[in-house]
């Protein structure tokens, strides 16, 4: 989403090197164009003037550090300024049980998936939700929330024959409490547009209820119009946190830079798919390194933690050191890297990596190379040797590709086997040994190879 305001923020960093110190006369033009790039990602017009002005202060008269150059010294202190920007620490949720969330927003913002999202996250955490469907308007929102609520085998409550949402709120909480839930969300009905009649009942309802938290779901897409609906809800219903949607798409990112600020409400959440696990916790320092470049391979790692199961990474790494693994392996490793997102957010997520572009074309060839394993057999998998000229040409009916595909996927595997045995003498020990101690240890060396 950021890769527009990471290019200009880059440009305009870049004219400062080989600067001995900064000034206002050398810090004029970089910094006039870091505002340009605020105000086109979006960031309401206030916002980017306060930022400009803080990073000014920050950085005039600074002599340049030994060894960082004054593009490094500002990078620094806009990273300092962002991070100030998009709240400082990590917002935790109210401790109470059960924990009662209200859930607010414009139609179409994405209330009804991100309440899902949310007990999705909340599950993984210990708690047992609760989903009670507050939206009486919406077409099928009912049966939408009911659906979600069965796939994440969540507690669920509904009135279909009812219009009075504090009522329904006020039973749906009796529901769940008494089904045991310690984590009850209230999804509520959206409109186009902030009205009188939206306001209105969201405050009946929160006086009903007495929500510990009441999140406001934000479209990234926005712009400038998302802070003040953030703005009309907060004078409305007291908001405790923001959670920001479609932050996987190409909108520029100026909400996301602009809310806390203008609200002093903190981002507590961001969608970053479709799925049900594309809900991410909203940290203020990593995302500043994502928009300055500067990857965030924190995030990476715990959305590996979470995902990859450590015993089965210690068995492929045994399995590797004894070049043992077959295509059956690497079909359990490709699943595993597609638990954790698509190529595209994880390559984000890499320092330096931010702008290179991950296409449709890497994915459908990821597609394709699962299409062709999981054509063949488990024998097949577990022993390529046996696939001759007509097991390969039924693979590849089977897989929808040419045979050319199979037998390059073939190639490029035994190969890859070949050099997993070359690694198996004295140099290949004290290579092993050195990625082991720059945290390597399971999966392909050098990541996943492409076929």
């Amino acid at each position: 989403m950021f890769e527009s305001l990471t290019d200009r923020l880059g440009s305009a960093l870049r004219n400062l090197r080989g600067v001995g110190k900064l000034t206002e006369d050398n810090m004029g033009e970089a910094l006039k164009e870091v505002r340009q790039a605020l105000l086109s990602a979006d960031v309401h017009f206030k916002v980017a003037r306060q930022f400009i002005e803080k990073v000014k202060e920050d950085c005039i008269g600074q002599d340049v550090l030994k060894n960082v150059t004054p593009g490094q010294q500002i990078v620094k202190i806009i990273n300092d300024r962002l991070v100030e920007l998009l709240g400082e620490g990590t917002a935790h949720l109210s401790e109470n049980r059960p924990l009662k969330i209200m859930m607010v927003g414009l139609h179409g913002s994405g209330k009804t998936t991100t309440s899902a999202k949310l007990a999705k996250h909340l599950s993984s955490k210990g708690l047992h939700p609760a989903l009670v469907a507050c939206d009486v308007y919406r077409p099928a929102a009912i049966d939408q929330l009911e659906t979600l609520a069965d796939q994440g085998q969540f507690s669920f409550y509904a009135d279909r024959n009812s219009k009075d949402v504090p009522k329904i709120g006020k039973y749906g909480l009796k529901s769940a409490t008494e089904a045991g839930a310690s984590a009850i969300i209230f999804d509520t009905a959206g409109r186009l547009q902030i009205d009188q009649d939206l306001i209105e009942e969201v405050k009946r309802l929160r006086s009903t209820i007495q929500p510990d938290e009441v999140f406001l779901v934000g479209d990234s897409a926005l712009g400038q119009e998302a802070v003040n609906v953030a703005k009309h809800f907060h004078e409305a219903v007291d908001l405790t946190g923001i959670i920001l949607t479609k932050l996987d798409g190409d909108a520029r990112g100026g909400a996301a830079l602009s809310m806390k600020e203008i609200t002093g409400v903190p981002i507590k959440f961001m969608g970053v798919g479709e799925k049900m696990d594309d809900l991410e916790v909203f940290h203020p320092d990593r995302m500043a390194s994502r928009i300055l470049g500067m990857g965030d391979v924190v995030s990476l790692v715990e959305k590996a933690q979470e995902t990859i199961e450590e015993d089965e990474a210690e068995k492929m790494a045994e399995k590797m050191r004894r070049a043992d693994f077959n295509l059956e392996d690497f079909l359990q490793q490709m699943k595993q890297i597609k638990k954790m997102g698509s190529i595209g957010s994880l390559m984000g997520m890499l320092p330096g990596m931010n702008g290179v572009e991950i296409g449709d074309n890497e994915e459908r060839q990821m597609r394709r190379t699962e299409a062709i394993i999981l054509s063949m057999t488990m024998k097949e998998r577990q022993n390529p040797k046996i696939l001759n000229g007509r097991r390969r040409m039924r693979i590849a009916r089977g897989s929808g590709v040419e045979v050319r595909e199979v037998n390059q996927l073939l190639k490029q595997f035994g190969m890859m086997k070949k050099m997993m045995k070359s690694m198996q003498g004295a140099k290949g020990k004290k290579m092993m040994k050195r990625m082991q101690a720059m945290g390597g240890g399971g999966g392909f060396p050098g990541g996943m190879p492409k076929f």
